[in-house]
């Protein structure tokens, strides 16, 4: 298992809930699942329902408002560090969470396999447009927040990181420069940027509050 790529992590677990799905039903609603199994890992597979660290990231700096972003980890999880404009509803909590079905979702999770459970939930429960981070925090992590350039970098890596750079800043992150691609290094733990400008919310209840449009 630890031998596979997150995509096919993912798509094993479409494929298992799905199968739970299908034979029990909905736990919540009692309804059965509309999509099937091969529908599922298809989805997960090829990345149809992802959106890239990279992507998200680009829609937080240019002030997008046209999506949810949900953090489905732990409470304390979530005040420790979120991404920001995130909302914190953990998978219990997502169930009796008042989302209009119109409205565009994106998940995430420490990783990807619990994101892609929420996923799951979401869609048996009718929502249409739900996205799964693509990596989870991990990906925030390593390619926004704490980005390395190896010290053998090509020129397109080069100029690629210098753009990186400045997206890692305005997230509060450290980018780095060292090591050597070929050569597998540990990779020291950095601390995370402190929560003073970070922008999230959570209602008592844990459901997820409405964003302000507009000025």
């Amino acid at each position: 298992m630890k031998n596979l790529t997150l995509n096919k992590k993912l798509a094993l677990v479409a494929i298992a809930l799905g199968f739970i799905g299908l034979f029990l039903g909905n736990p919540y609603k009692g309804n059965l699942l509309s999509m099937n199994t091969k529908e599922l890992s298809m989805i997960v597979e090829t990345k149809v329902d992802h959106v890239t660290v990279e992507e998200l990231a680009d829609w937080i700096i240019q002030s997008k408002m046209d999506f949810k972003l949900l953090d489905i980890r732990t409470e304390q999880e979530f005040n420790e560090y979120h991404i920001p404009n995130s909302e914190n509803v953990t998978m219990t909590a997502l169930e009796k969470a008042d989302i209009p079905k119109n409205e565009k979702i994106v998940v995430y999770s420490e990783g990807g396999i619990h994101s892609a459970q929420a996923w799951m939930l979401l869609k048996a429960k009718g929502y249409k447009g739900v996205y799964i981070l693509f990596g989870g925090l991990e990906d925030w992590r390593d390619k926004i927040l704490f980005p390395k350039l190896t010290e053998n970098a090509s020129p397109e890596q080069i100029a690629k990181f210098e753009k990186t750079k400045e997206v890692s800043k305005f997230f509060g992150g450290t980018p780095s420069v060292g090591g050597t691609a070929d050569v597998k290094t540990e990779t020291p733990k950095m601390e995370m940027p402190k929560l003073d400008n970070q922008s999230g919310n959570k209602t008592p209840d844990g459901a997820p509050k409405k964003k302000k449009e507009g000025c």
